[in-house]
């Protein structure tokens, strides 16, 4: 039995997901530049200029309290509905998200697609309830 409380905190778990990504793929720009001579110390060059970086660390850390949150809110969860339900709108808040930062995309099918995937999912938050 999947309860309200437990929806929610699902979908927080999926916003704070999807609204990270597109942030930590513009906080991690300039990574590329980063040069060393063996693969260890690229490593822990690359490590260091992320770890540095707080366009980079905020949005990890709290997509990373998304994560803490997603393992609690499955002690109350229904397995078969919680890993869809948060991965799928994790999706739709990843576009969301990239289109608030002006990033390209959006085409029309892609809108067609979220509605499916928010419709999918309320039906199956329905049939659980």
């Amino acid at each position: 039995m999947l309860g309200f409380g437990s929806v929610i905190w699902l979908i927080i778990v999926a916003a704070l997901w999807g609204f990270t990504t597109p942030l930590l793929r513009h906080g991690s720009k300039g990574i590329e530049n980063v040069s060393r001579d063996n693969p260890l110390s690229q490593w822990l060059a690359e490590l260091y200029f992320l770890g540095t970086n707080t366009k980079y660390m905020i949005p990890f850390l709290i997509n990373q309290s998304g994560s803490a949150l997603y393992v609690l809110a499955l002690g109350s969860a229904d397995l078969s509905l919680a890993v869809p339900l948060t991965n799928s709108l994790t999706f739709i808040f990843v576009s969301l998200s990239g289109h608030l930062l002006g990033e390209k995309g959006g085409k029309s099918v892609s809108y067609t697609g979220m509605t499916l995937v928010a419709a999918g999912i309320t039906l199956c938050v329905l049939s659980k309830a």
